[in-house]
């Protein structure tokens, strides 16, 4: 079986490859016991935090701890990200420089607002595959742009950021910060681009968080990000197809190609007329539901 990074549905690799990121929870990098945890957990990918989770003073030791531990392994099929401190922090430079030589999946870089900083990071970081939190008002406006970039392979949203720089307030249904997501969550679809929404602070809540997944889920964002281990059933509950939705698919997919075996009439179930477009929608969630299950397994 292939390393479940490669069934990531990146531009540029076959449709049907469809990696789940369904959670991505966020560990720091300077905790050596949280990466440990974090190796065991059910979780699609982990966010290894340099920056809001280290203090200024722990900067530097933080970077070490994180090589060390990535070096050592054990992640199995969790798809490694590691948020560093932006270009224009003293921390920042070192921060690329450390990552490029890790053993990581992606690099994701702060408040981006422009193609030139993801330019800046690349020069630094090589090949390494380039992730982008939005999460300022300037960010928003130049999603399409950012989304555009071709070293650009997902975007994370920072709705707490975002709400401090709207100043706006923190409301259940999020509409204060509705415009924002639905700019970004547009901007990664049009270019292929994995797109993780914001994280639920109140970690204790399941139905809060439950119904704040609905949202993203229904909107059509690919997981999220979360703060807590707590988070993460209802996380990849939320985001993964139901058994119900997978039935569904199965027979969307058998009804479809009977009828155009037999070159008669168009394909119906349950009452509804199943298209090219519904069959494309049925064959990618048989796709995640698989990718799941390879998951689990390891």
């Amino acid at each position: 079986m292939p390393h479940i990074a490669q069934l990531c549905c990146f531009p540029g690799e076959p449709s049907m490859m469809v990696r789940p990121f369904r959670s991505a929870l966020y560990i720091p990098g300077s905790k050596p016991r949280a990466i440990e945890k974090a190796r065991g957990l059910p979780v699609d990918a982990i966010l290894f935090d340099l920056e809001d989770a280290v203090s200024p003073g722990e900067k530097g030791a933080a970077r070490e701890t994180l090589a060390a531990e990535l070096a050592a392994g054990g992640f199995g099929p969790r798809y490694r990200i590691v948020r560093i401190n932006g270009l224009d922090t003293e921390w920042g430079r070192a921060d690329a420089e450390m990552v490029a030589g890790m053993d990581c999946d992606a690099v994701l870089l702060p408040k981006v607002e422009s193609p030139g900083q993801l330019d800046a990071l690349a020069e630094i970081t090589g090949d390494l595959p380039i992730w982008a939190m939005m999460e300022t008002p300037l960010g928003m406006i130049e999603a399409p742009a950012i989304a555009a970039h071709a070293r650009l392979k997902g975007m994370v949203m920072g709705t707490n950021d975002l709400v401090k720089d709207l100043g706006a307030r923190a409301t259940a249904d999020r509409q204060p910060v509705i415009t924002g997501l639905g700019l970004c969550l547009i901007a990664a679809k049009a270019h292929g681009r994995v797109i993780l929404d914001g994280v639920y602070n109140a970690f204790k809540d399941e139905e809060g968080l439950a119904a704040e997944c609905r949202q993203g889920r229904d909107m059509g964002f690919d997981g999220k990000s979360l703060i807590h281990p707590a988070q993460i059933a209802v996380t990849n509950a939320s985001f993964g197809p139901s058994e119900a939705e997978v039935e569904l698919a199965k027979r969307q997919i058998e009804a479809y190609e009977e009828v155009r075996r037999s070159g008669q009439g168009v394909a119906v179930v349950d009452g509804k007329i199943v298209e090219n477009l519904h069959v494309d929608t049925a064959r990618k969630i048989l796709a995640q539901a698989e990718a799941i299950g390879q998951i689990a397994a390891e």
